[in-house]
């Protein structure tokens, strides 16, 4: 009787972390949109592969919450947050780039978005050894 009244609780526990790994990508896309903003224009490229990374990122989000098998796309989630990492070095690295030009993203706004990649990955981290 007892374990019938834990089992429904234990779902909604999860329910609610994976809807918190969901919340914090979404967090993370608002504050990635506007720095990826302020990317000059010869640096849209870059832009544009770091907006795909975080959608990509939101997407299998979406599609952890809704699978009962979740180990592969949790893995596809940790590569994906993976490329966006290095993505972000790229645009952060002088250098990537001429002497004369400043990279696109500036330092303080890497370390607050690594900071939010390295909380989202902690979470990703905690499924994945949740699934084994």
């Amino acid at each position: 009787m007892e374990e019938e009244l834990q089992q429904p609780y234990q779902q909604a526990r999860r329910d609610k972390e994976e809807f918190i790994l969901q919340e914090k990508i979404a967090d993370m896309i608002k504050y990635g949109k506007r720095a990826v903003a302020h990317f000059p224009r010869r640096e849209k490229q870059t832009a544009d592969e770091i907006r795909t990374c975080m959608l990509t990122m939101l997407r299998l989000a979406i599609k952890i919450k809704k699978k009962y098998y979740k180990k592969t796309t949790l893995q596809e989630l940790d590569e994906e947050l993976e490329v966006l990492r290095v993505m972000l070095r790229v645009a952060v690295d002088k250098d990537y780039y001429d002497p004369n030009i400043a990279p696109p993203l500036p330092f303080k706004k890497y370390e607050y978005w690594s900071r939010l990649n390295d909380e989202i990955g902690r979470i990703i981290g905690g499924y994945i050894k949740s699934q084994k």
